[in-house]
């Protein structure tokens, strides 16, 4: 079946196979949150990106394969609620860029800008972007059979970027960020995977940038 990134709360997850690396997108409630296990093809091992909900659907999804870490995008609680109980049951590290760390219910392990994640044979850059909260971050996967494939948390969906309660400053952070770190680093065909909704492509949101700017949301 073509991956097409549509998925419901309650329902069966969106795979998505590349070369090297296979993308399982989940929806959970209440608050249709993307969760994303990713799994190296060559040795199993997986990274989970945002414990967003329902535990035991996750732990479903993740199975018997080993789970080495689950990479929290941002601080806010509808993406870390089944965090404690997943880190519990799989021994997996929990990740988190430093400055959000104080807001997850456990200790983790802090991210920096440029860090490394693996997942087994595969690597994600980490991409710090500041503005929806201090430590958020994207993750990018360069997949050398391929295009990019980057997951935005809430810091950009299609149609623009995340919240950042209309505060001037928060939104001159993150607008600068996206525009400088991902569209000015990236190609049109890299598809990124929010932290809520549908995927998008870079290529089909550039031509907005200069709207979002103006509208300052």
């Amino acid at each position: 079946m073509t991956y097409s990134g549509e998925v419901l709360p309650g329902g069966e997850p969106a795979v998505r196979e590349l070369d090297r690396l296979t993308i399982s997108k989940l929806s959970v409630g209440p608050m249709d949150n993307n969760a994303y296990l990713l799994t190296c093809r060559a040795t199993g091992e997986q990274v989970l990106i945002d414990a967003a909900n329902e535990a035991p659907r996750l732990l479903e999804l993740i199975g018997d394969r080993d789970l080495t870490a689950v990479v929290t995008t941002h601080q806010h609680m509808d993406h870390w609620v089944a965090l404690e109980e997943v880190v519990a049951k799989t021994g997996a590290r929990a990740l988190v860029h430093a400055d959000d760390a104080a807001g997850l219910p456990i200790e983790a392990e802090t991210l920096t800008d440029g860090d490394t994640v693996r997942v087994g044979d595969c690597a994600l850059e980490v991409i710090h972007l500041r503005g929806h909260t201090p430590g958020s971050v994207a993750l990018l996967y360069r997949d050398p059979a391929g295009v990019p494939h980057l997951f935005t948390g809430d810091s950009l969906f299609p149609g623009g970027v995340g919240n950042t309660d209309k505060d001037p400053e928060r939104f001159a952070a993150l607008i600068g960020d996206v525009e400088h770190k991902l569209f000015d680093r990236l190609p049109d065909e890299t598809w990124f995977y929010p932290g809520h909704g549908k995927d998008s492509t870079l290529g089909a949101e550039r031509p907005a940038l200069p709207q979002w700017r103006a509208r300052g949301w």
